[in-house]
């Protein structure tokens, strides 16, 4: 990574030919880089990118050493790269030598530490210890939902903050006459949060609700899929159990729930509950039935309590949304760093969100342990494509509006920088959607780009924390996994400060290394782990759920 005028722009690899700027950069600003001298033809705003040399129609544009984008007009030297002059382009791949070698970071500050997790019967260890309950069909979320009003409030795990003071204090202002207008500009009184209940069962975290539309009425091969999914969160280390509601008639059948399960454990000892609607009868008896189940599975659940455990026990899901210009440079990179090191101890990280790997097909297939691995990557980046290009989209129309604001204004851009998760190692195994990790070192997994789809399915595939780097600021979390929210860029972090939990801005800043910010984030992954902090995502039950329906989702 080349740099010069660390605050102003900088050259992300020596094969490019654009430079990002660090920080706004007026037009008519005067460039020094590598013996060249001129001046900005454009405003160049903070994260997007300038020409280093005049570019004509059709050549080509790199970035990160690989292949982003192609001219379609005449930019001048110093001339702002943007929609309107570029376009989507990503290098060709194919089956190539295995590149293993890679440079392993010193491991020495973590060498024999432990966190405190919870240790399951299958030898994996859980981060956290959750109770379940599931609708196998969208015509029990009802259910579910009553449940939940039974369950969360007595048992102690309603979050204290709700905002009906703030309800209380608009109808006071309607009923004293204010006008619209006055309501609208009123100053919201805040507050003070009410103390919660005390958990009935100290050692159940909580109880998780995880709703969703489907189970029937789709394909058979998104119902298989859905089994699979929740197969993977109720064999989850972080699952100590699961209530399942079924109806009885719909396409995801308990049977093959239960063939899911085994594939997975196939010794699976966990407390499980089926229950099926149409088989008690009445709703009164199935809720009941629920309860009382459900209630003797938490006194088991409460039973297990947190033990050491080795680091090499952690399965880190990488993700990334609601990036921008900095992701790939500050936040990308340092969890890169923090892959490496887990990978050198024996765990597990998974980089998913394939539409986001578009551009840098070649490197990843090269880093995979052998060809066969190599290949099904491969095939499933072309047959993933080839869906979106049949349903008249494809890759390319993976960035959003929110991502080339901010800079990252084609796919492969943006995939260059979203890739940096992953680290150097090599690539030890490719899953397709929702299968499980059974292998440490880095797993890439079938996934859309889309936030809580892609989150929702690491979690299913065994991921016991989160990594979620984000640019711009998203609330997205999970029911069972914590989600660790980390910032590219200091401003978003102080704007956010609710949502976002350690600010990863300091590496575009100069104050913080890659390494140093890459090693700051696992030292706070294992107090999470350990139960001795909260991410903001868990305090806020940012318990997003979204399974993935195999039609075209980027």
């Amino acid at each position: 990574m080349s740099t010069d005028k660390i605050n102003s722009f900088l050259q992300i690899h020596n094969a490019d030919n654009v430079l990002v700027a660090l920080r706004d950069l007026e037009q008519g600003t005067p460039i020094e880089f590598e013996g060249q001298n001129f001046n900005l033809t454009d405003r160049v705003a903070a994260k997007h990118k300038f020409a280093i040399n005049a570019l004509h129609t059709g050549d080509k544009i790199f970035m990160y050493g690989v292949l982003v984008g192609k001219a379609t007009k005449e930019i001048l030297q110093g001339g702002l790269i943007s929609t309107e002059n570029i376009h989507h382009a990503s290098g060709e791949f194919h089956l190539g030598k295995r590149k293993l070698n890679w440079r392993q970071p010193d491991t020495s500050n973590f060498k024999g530490r432990t966190f405190m997790g919870y240790h399951r019967a299958d030898g994996s260890i859980g981060t956290a210890n959750y109770w379940i309950v599931i609708p196998l069909v969208f015509c029990e979320n009802r259910n579910i939902n009553v449940l939940k009003e039974a369950l969360v409030d007595k048992l102690g795990y309603k979050k204290a903050r709700s905002y009906e003071s703030e309800v209380e204090q608009l109808m006071g202002l309607y009923q004293a006459g204010k006008s619209t207008q006055e309501i609208l500009t009123a100053n919201m009184e805040a507050t003070a949060d009410k103390a919660g209940t005390k958990r009935f069962f100290k050692n159940v975290d909580g109880i998780k609700f995880l709703t969703h539309d489907m189970g029937c009425g789709g394909t058979q091969q998104d119902s298989r899929a859905l089994c699979g999914l929740l197969a993977g969160y109720i064999t989850h280390p972080n699952v100590a159990g699961a209530t399942i509601l079924s109806l009885g008639c719909q396409h995801a059948q308990a049977s093959i729930l239960r063939e899911e399960i085994a594939k997975r454990d196939p010794a699976f000892r966990k407390p499980l509950i089926i229950l099926e609607q149409q088989k008690i009868g009445t709703e009164r008896e199935l809720l009941q039935e629920a309860l009382k189940q459900t209630f003797a599975g938490l006194v088991e659940a409460n039973q297990i309590e947190r033990e050491p455990s080795p680091l090499s026990k952690l399965c880190i899901g990488l993700e990334c949304g609601g990036s921008d210009g900095f992701s790939g440079l500050s936040a990308n990179p340092a969890l890169g760093y923090l892959s490496d090191i887990l990978v050198s101890m024996g765990g597990s990280v998974i980089l998913s969100e394939f539409p986001e790997l578009c551009g840098v097909e070649q490197e990843l297939s090269d880093r995979c342990v052998d060809e066969d691995t190599a290949k099904r990557f491969m095939d499933l980046m072309v047959s993933y494509n080839a869906r979106a290009v049949q349903d008249g989209s494809g890759f390319y129309a993976n960035p959003s509006p929110g991502n080339i604001k901010d800079g990252l204004i084609t796919d492969a851009i943006k995939s260059a920088g979203a890739a940096k998760k992953g680290g150097t190692s090599p690539v030890t195994a490719v899953l397709d959607y929702p299968e499980k990790v059974t292998k440490s070192g880095l797993n890439l997994l079938c996934t859309p780009g889309s936030d809580v789809e892609s989150t929702t399915a690491e979690v299913g595939s065994g991921a016991n924390v989160v990594l979620f780097t984000t640019g711009l600021g998203t609330p997205t979390g999970n029911p069972v996994a914590p989600v660790i929210k980390l910032s590219t860029n200091t401003v978003t972090y102080n704007k956010m400060p609710d949502i976002i939990d350690l600010n990863c801005g300091t590496i575009i800043e100069g104050s913080e290394t890659i390494k140093q910010v890459g090693e700051r984030i696992l030292e706070y992954v294992i107090k999470v782990a350990s139960g001795e902090e909260q991410p903001k995502s868990v305090q806020l039950e940012q318990d997003d759920f979204i399974p993935w329906k195999r039609g075209v989702s980027l």
